[in-house]
């Protein structure tokens, strides 16, 4: 994690601002704003080299769906299974450096560049924590809402399951920021939810509630 020095909160400070001012135009991860828009381009160099689909997933996704007060520093993408060594290759010679990480890691890597980190979610891993693992693993980005080979923002209800399986308290909260944000997309997140597995949702009805609890008012 970086250190929280004035130049760090200076621009989270003016990302912010970015953002703030954007919202109601960068609609694709390729509208954020500076470097990462450019990590996002040179991403979707990397998955039409090799023919892949992929999802932008994560705290961005968090902020594209609603959740405006959240930012970060990563990007997060769901990768095929099949595909993850081809890319970390192909990475490797295009302005990335694969970052080495502990055994059973996920694979991340670095822009050289800009220095943003981008991680890898592959599919068929299983999210969560040491001492809670997810009951699910992460689903193919097809499945996510992938089209072809520029990266798209995961679809809310799979943004949901993705967040639930990580487990931890501030995923849980930023489930809560998303509920509120949007109220006429319950039923369809609970039904895609009840499909995935009946413990997410049944931890989302109790979101929900805590979210109504939040908020003073029916959702």
């Amino acid at each position: 994690m970086e250190p929280v020095t004035l130049d760090f909160l200076t621009i989270q400070l003016q990302l912010a601002e970015q953002l703030h001012a954007g919202r109601n135009r960068m609609f694709e991860p390729q509208e954020l704003p500076g470097p990462y828009g450019r990590v996002v381009v040179a991403l979707d160099h990397l998955l039409q080299a090799i023919q892949c689909e992929a999802v932008v997933g994560g705290v961005w996704a968090v902020w594209r769906h609603g959740y405006a007060g959240r930012v970060t520093r990563d990007i997060d993408i769901v990768l095929p299974a099949d595909k993850v060594d081809e890319f970390l290759r192909a990475a490797q010679v295009s302005g990335f450096q694969v970052l080495t990480v502990p055994p059973g890691r996920w694979p991340k890597l670095v822009h050289r560049e800009t220095t943003v980190d981008v991680d890898i979610l592959p599919e068929g891993q299983r999210p969560g924590t040491p001492a809670k693992p997810a009951p699910t693993t992460i689903p193919h980005p097809t499945r996510l809402g992938a089209l072809g080979t520029a990266l798209t923002y995961v679809r809310l209800p799979g943004l949901i399951e993705l967040t639930l399986a990580a487990g931890r308290s501030q995923d849980l909260a930023d489930v809560i920021k998303l509920i509120q944000a949007n109220p006429d997309q319950l039923s369809a997140i609970r039904e895609h939810l009840t499909e995935v597995h009946a413990d997410y949702a049944a931890q989302f009805d109790r979101l929900v509630q805590s979210a109504r609890d939040e908020d003073g008012e029916a959702l």
